[in-house]
């Protein structure tokens, strides 16, 4: 019987039965590859992890690129307040108070002749700075406190769980009108200092939870049978497994924190004149809302979209960090 001549274009693949099948050349390479293509997890491709396949979808989520896009002009203006507006948020002029919008102040002027929209800009850098620092404290304390305890266990993480107890069972306002009132400090670190204290336990539990979770894999199990230290364990295959809750959940909060410190200068005993806050601003427009209603509008829909932009992004990174939803 005569030798069929080769095509390239053709492949043969074994049907693992005895058998043979024919396959197209795009087929053959796709076999090779893996089902993945040649980003995919096949034997030639390189397998992506949880964090590309995040970035990935957050990418193409409208929600993350909107709500980001607001937070790095946020970050801009805070940075560089300067740059979009002119003038000291401080300058005030009796006789333009309560004047509406103008030549170089837009948003009009307030009950003290204050520029609001130079002063809403400028209030921007405190919120910003407050919302950061204070997430940023509390998800390491947090992290530190509820990953030790989930990770050792016994007394240690009894002890930890009566204290978040006791910290979750004080109001949050209250604790700052009790703690604050009683400072006499006219800096944002009393503020951060009091969010801190007040919010570690949050980020302690789910912490805490994650890395009870992580530390019964097969991975780990087998780092701890190898001879490797608690202190390798903890970072090399704990935290990087369990880090994304504590992500998603910190970055909700600190659109909670900047609402929070808004609500705190409202009340007086947050961040006090001659402070530039959209909550020192609202308060002090409050008064004059039927004559001057400009003077509350702007810092508070700058404080609305602030917040709503940060937690629009936890929600996408919420999305995308969550296996459950792929």
């Amino acid at each position: 019987m005569p030798e069929q001549p080769y095509e390239p274009e053709r492949a043969v693949a074994g049907t693992g039965m005895g058998g043979a099948m024919d396959l197209g050349a795009s087929e053959a390479v796709t076999l090779e590859q893996g089902p993945g293509g040649p980003e995919g997890a096949g034997p030639v491709g390189r397998p992506r992890s949880l964090w590309s396949d995040a970035w990935r979808d957050l990418r193409r989520n409208p929600v993350f690129i909107v709500s980001a896009l607001v937070i790095l002009f946020l970050v801009f203006i805070s940075l560089w307040p300067s740059a979009i507006a002119s003038g000291s948020p401080l300058t005030c002029d009796l006789a333009k108070a309560q004047d509406g919008p103008g030549p170089g102040a837009p948003f009009g002027y307030d009950g003290q002749g204050c520029n609001v929209y130079t002063r809403t800009v400028y209030g921007a850098r405190t919120s910003v700075t407050v919302g950061v620092l204070a997430t940023l404290g509390v998800a390491l304390l947090g992290s530190v406190l509820g990953g030790l305890a989930g990770y050792f266990g016994g007394l240690p993480d009894s002890v930890l769980s009566r204290v978040t107890d006791i910290f979750f069972a004080i109001p949050v306002v209250l604790g700052g009108l009790v703690l604050l009132s009683v400072v006499t400090s006219n800096t944002v670190w009393p503020v951060i200092g009091f969010m801190v204290l007040l919010g570690w336990p949050q980020i302690s539990r789910i912490a805490r939870g994650s890395v009870i979770t992580a530390k019964q894999n097969d991975y780990v199990q087998a780092a701890r049978a190898l001879g490797a230290s608690d202190a390798r364990i903890l970072l090399r295959h704990i935290a990087p497994n369990a880090v994304a809750p504590v992500i998603v959940v910190a970055t909700i909060a600190l659109g909670t924190y900047i609402a929070l410190e808004a609500t705190l200068s409202y009340l007086g005993v947050g961040l006090r004149p001659p402070s530039v806050s959209w909550g020192i601003d609202i308060s002090a427009a409050s008064p004059y809302i039927r004559n001057a209603p400009h003077a509350l509008l702007w810092p508070s829909g700058a404080l609305a979209i602030t917040v709503l932009a940060f937690i629009m992004l936890g929600d996408a990174v919420r999305d995308a960090l969550d296996p459950k939803l792929r």
